[in-house]
């Protein structure tokens, strides 16, 4: 067993800072399949067509009836252990650092049998629960944890390779004027989180939920403005080296078309906060979050973009936000790539409509802010890439996997 996760000891500076070291990463085409899944916290399995059996290792036929027809589904999460191996020398680099490191068979309850990450307290013989998750490759691994007892899964540490848990960790949210920054604060230091930073651009201008964000302790209010190359550079500079989760709300939503009047300047707006803005916190926060990747039990772990499902469904009458929408979730593509060389993982928060004046004519279903709060910390406990936040949101990225073209269609007759 592993003992209470408490607050890391602060690092001696004089200490050499470890180079980040990533699991094994090569998967066949047809594994990613599993990827998929583990990114947006499913458990699936390959499923014949045809037997009805499920199957892994990834195969390109059942091995029961040989049938072609093998498609991913979701399958029951649950197994027995059938026996447990502790690692002391592992031959990879990566595990090597962290041995000993469990790992165990595990006789799955719908048939396979596979090699899992193990809990530390996983016996043989006992009933576990599993979970596909991703590890700092990005790549789908299982992991198995008692089906009994109660257990702090932040308490492992084998857990915590494959998650972005913000307990004790710092965290930054890049605009305080969002109004779903006071729901992220208070479920943050819910979290356990530790010192959370919140950026405010244009500091002399008052905002309504500045008096609450203050009251919460370790909450500190910092000039930051997406926009600015040198208000970013200043931040990095006094308080880059602290940041080990950034959570990116810098937002700018105009309705309207492409042929309304004057919309070549809010697309401009739009694009100077919601893109070049990454664009210019990457630049400057990611090359030091990589590098501490593997800086001890709080090391930097995650990056986490608030999107709209506009980026991937587009709305006439949102156009201009939907294609900024849009080139910031393929920017964020390439900065899951460059972030994940220090195993620091990317999430894409997408929600649907919010309870915000800029959607305000838009009908019901809207999604809280509370709800995007939760979903942040859900995701980052979970160790997800993909969140979708709201019935909207749910469905329009279930449909748009059968039918994009009927999505186009619908979409075009709605007008805010």
């Amino acid at each position: 067993m592993t003992g209470h996760f408490g607050k890391p000891q602060r690092k001696n500076p004089l200490a050499r800072t470890r180079q980040p070291l990533l699991p094994p990463a090569a998967r066949s085409r047809r594994a990613h399949e599993l990827t998929a899944a583990a990114a947006e916290g499913r458990f699936a399995l390959q499923r014949c067509g045809g037997c009805g059996a499920f199957a892994y290792p990834v195969r390109e036929a059942c091995p029961n009836c040989l049938s072609a027809d093998l498609i991913l589904a979701d399958a029951p999460d649950t197994g027995f252990v059938l026996s447990v191996t502790a690692a002391e020398v592992p031959a990879d680099n990566y595990f090597r650092e962290r041995a000993p490191w469990r790992v165990g068979l595990v006789q799955f309850d719908c048939g396979p049998t596979a090699l899992c990450h193990l809990h530390a307290a996983c016996t043989t013989g006992i009933p576990v629960q599993l979970f596909l998750k991703l590890d700092k490759a990005g790549q789908a691994v299982f992991f198995a944890a008692p089906r009994e007892g109660k257990f702090d899964m932040a308490d492992d540490p084998q857990w915590r390779e494959l998650t972005a848990d913000p307990r004790h960790r710092r965290v930054l949210i890049t605009d305080g004027r969002h109004p779903v920054t006071g729901s992220l604060v208070a479920r943050l230091r819910e979290a356990g989180a530790g010192d959370i930073f919140v950026g405010v651009p244009e500091d002399w201008k008052p905002f309504a939920g500045r008096e609450a964000l203050e009251r919460h302790e370790g909450v500190n209010l910092l000039p930051l403005d997406v926009t600015s190359e040198t208000s970013v550079a200043d931040f990095t500079r006094d308080y880059g080296a602290k940041i080990e989760i950034v959570i990116n709300t810098a937002d700018f939503v105009r309705p309207g078309g492409i042929l309304a009047s004057g919309q070549i300047n809010p697309t401009r707006d739009a694009m100077e906060v919601i893109v070049f803005g990454m664009m210019r916190l990457a630049q400057s926060l990611a090359p030091v979050m990589i590098a501490r990747g593997a800086d001890g039990a709080a090391g930097a772990a995650a990056w986490v973009n608030l999107l709209s499902i506009y980026a991937e469904a587009h709305s006439p009458g949102f156009a201009a936000y939907g294609a900024t929408q849009a080139a910031a979730l393929a920017l964020s593509h390439a900065l899951r790539a460059e972030l994940g060389a220090g195993g620091v993982r990317l999430i894409n928060v997408l929600s649907g409509p919010t309870e915000s004046e800029w959607f305000q004519p838009l009908q019901q279903p809207k999604v809280a802010h509370k709800a995007i709060a939760d979903a942040v910390v859900d995701g980052l406990r979970r160790g997800l890439e993909d969140i979708y936040v709201g019935d909207v949101a749910k469905d329009l990225h279930q449909r748009l996997k059968t039918n994009p073209k009927a999505v186009e269609r619908e979409l075009g007759r709605e007008r805010p």
